[in-house]
């Protein structure tokens, strides 16, 4: 019987090696943290040579941002979208309870770019990380967008009343999915559902008082 031609294209096998490597940098970043993340271990790692790292990667530090980056875009392309349909009729409590109901069941699961990045944030360094310098952007990103949210909820005159409102919720709700995430980290598990009631009650209430 004739073999049949291999569909898959080069294109295909680099991107494989790609991800391979990225794997392996993830892994490692996670047990042995920015300092002990080394081209050595990520090829030892992932079972391709020196070589390989360096046609994709500058060095470590882009590396590592790619990783960062790599994995948000994973994490978020099954997140909810936090832009709201003009058609949507839910109050704010229940439109926001039904994101975070998706996206908080995500955390114990440790997305790289929140490790790494939260690693990154905690190291001080002469010259600031790539991937720090991203995590940083893309928090800013999101929290903008988690704010534009709030502000599609808000009457005119609260707008013009309280233009911080929006964003300091936005804060809120970032600091807070930060915290369960860590908390998830050190062993300390939360319901969903609990801490979901909590962020929705402090919401609620915040606007209340505005």
């Amino acid at each position: 019987m004739p073999s049949t031609p291999s569909t898959r294209r080069p294109d295909d096998d680099r991107e494989i090696s790609r991800v391979r490597i990225l794997k392996a940098a993830a892994e490692i970043a996670a047990e042995c943290g920015y300092e002990g993340t080394t081209i050595s271990r990520v090829t030892k790692r992932s079972g391709l040579p020196a070589s390989s790292v360096y046609w994709f990667f500058r060095d470590k530090d882009h590396l590592l941002a790619e990783v960062v980056r790599h994995s948000f875009e994973q994490w978020i392309s099954a997140e909810p979208r936090w832009q709201r349909d003009p058609r949507d009729e839910r109050s704010l409590a229940e439109g926001l309870r039904a994101i975070l109901s998706r996206s908080v069941r995500t955390l114990p699961a440790a997305p790289d770019f929140l490790r790494i990045g939260h690693m990154l944030l905690l190291e001080s360094r002469e010259v600031e990380a790539e991937g720090r310098q991203y995590f940083l952007a893309t928090r800013d990103s999101v929290t903008n967008s988690i704010a534009a949210w709030f502000t599609s909820y808000f009457s005119t005159e609260l707008q013009a009343r309280h233009p911080e409102l929006a964003m300091d919720l936005a804060r809120i709700v970032v600091a807070s999915t930060d915290g369960l995430f860590l908390a998830h980290q050190v062993g300390d598990t939360w319901d969903p559902d609990d801490f979901i009631t909590i962020i929705v009650t402090i919401v609620e209430q915040a606007v209340a008082a505005a």
